[in-house]
């Protein structure tokens, strides 16, 4: 397996992950059931899963106005689109 299908595989499961611990905790929420921590959801979306994490919040609405949280997902987000510039831009 050449690296692009790995990359690729990684990116649909590291964002479907992130997609299904959103609806896991918004529904933990609702029925007051434990839920994931915050620390876990933003390292997910770090790892790549911001994708899922931003669809995820939008579709569920949660999240949206939970601070820091909301500004520590933009930044792991500017920094995700950091890095992908400069790697773009390196291969050049």
């Amino acid at each position: 397996m050449s690296i692009g299908p790995a990359l690729l595989a990684f990116a649909i499961l590291v964002n479907l992950t992130a997609f299904g611990l959103f609806w896991y905790d918004k529904r933990a929420a609702r029925f007051g059931r434990r839920r994931i921590s915050e620390r876990t959801l933003l390292t997910v979306a770090f790892f790549g899963g911001s994708p899922g994490a931003m669809t995820a919040r939008h579709i569920f609405r949660h999240k949206t106005r939970k601070e820091p949280f909301r500004t520590h997902l933009a930044l792991i987000i500017v920094f995700q689109v950091a890095l992908a510039a400069i790697g773009t831009l390196a291969l050049q």
